[in-house]
């Protein structure tokens, strides 16, 4: 873990979450031994444009990241899929039950029944959350040519 490394992305836990073993290398303060950068490390991790006291916290966060892309640690193994970033945009937003709380609904189509038009909405919402909060990933994502309408569609309401 290292404020100079790579910065950590899902891709870069989607790569680890492969790898057989994983070590991770602390340094406190001022970091660790250079000749541990020079011989021993292979990835140096960085989780943002920050500095912590030690990088274990560094750690427990990529840990957590990788470790639920392992088969049967999610309860779906589909979720890990979906996520935010692992499509490429940020996730949808979510709902649970009861699907009225203090006068606010749930969308109805969701409560529908409809499951295409679930998954439509799913994919309107989550273009509309990037574009909205993170436009920087709609730059590197390959937009299909239904994505590229409905995007136009959601820049044109604004």
């Amino acid at each position: 873990m290292c404020p100079q490394g790579e910065r950590f992305t899902q891709a870069k836990a989607e790569e680890l979450s492969k790898e057989e073993e994983l070590i991770f290398i602390c340094g406190h303060y001022e970091g660790y031994d250079e000749r541990i950068r020079e011989h021993l490390v292979t990835d140096e991790i960085s989780i943002g444009d920050f500095v912590l006291t030690g990088g274990e916290l560094a750690a427990m966060t990529v840990i957590d990241s990788v470790v639920r892309l392992l088969p049967g640690v999610l309860g779906n193994s589909d979720s890990p899929v979906k996520d935010s970033f692992s499509t490429g945009m940020l996730e949808h937003p979510q709902y649970t039950r009861p699907a009225e709380f203090r006068g606010w609904k749930v969308p109805a189509v969701l409560t529908s029944g409809n499951h295409a038009k679930v998954d439509e909405w799913r994919e309107q919402q989550s273009l509309l959350r990037t574009l909205e909060r993170r436009p920087d990933l709609l730059e590197k994502l390959e937009l299909t040519p239904k994505q590229e309408k409905l995007l136009e569609a959601l820049k044109n309401k604004k």
